[in-house]
């Protein structure tokens, strides 16, 4: 398996058990107000599926529709976690079907904050992951903020889990 699809795949596993993990939680702590840039647990799960559907449509070649890295139009958590997963699905699919000799291709794109920007597949899909890890660095603290422990999504977990 490519490393890129094994990430891919580490991605939405540590993404299941995140939304998993929140789904047992009362609606009022996810969507409850938090001093973040996001503005609560779902907002920024929200921002994370957005870009990853910006980045798919940039990999796909077609206009994604996205004005703001913020929307202001946020999903329930339950509707989220159908999203990000159909998402990452996507990602791992399309990772497994791309041939090597496409991965160092170059994809040039319009950044949402504005100006030009050019990666290679590959580096568009490794910052997908990248992202995703980042963001729920996020959540796991607003959760220990909220008194909640946050599932373990470490990769060498993933890697042990899924052996």
């Amino acid at each position: 398996m490519k490393r890129i699809e094994t990430l891919l795949r580490y991605k939405a596993w540590a993404n299941e058990k995140l939304f998993e993990a929140l789904n047992k939680e009362p609606v009022e702590i996810v969507e409850a107000r938090r001093k973040t840039v996001f503005g609560s647990i779902v907002r920024t799960l929200h921002h994370t599926f957005a870009m990853d559907d910006v980045w798919r449509c940039h990999l796909k070649g077609i206009g994604h529709g996205y004005a703001t890295r913020m929307s202001d139009d946020c999903p329930d958590l339950q509707k989220l976690y159908k999203l990000q997963k159909d998402i990452d699905a996507w990602f791992i699919d399309y990772a497994a079907k791309l041939p090597i000799d496409m991965s160092s291709e170059k994809v040039s794109f319009q950044f949402i904050g504005g100006g030009a920007g050019t990666m290679t597949r590959s580096e568009i899909l490794f910052h997908i992951v990248n992202h995703g890890t980042y963001h729920r660095g996020h959540v796991a603290a607003m959760m220990y903020d909220a008194g909640l422990n946050p599932p373990t999504t470490d990769f060498p977990v993933y890697l042990r889990d899924t052996s």
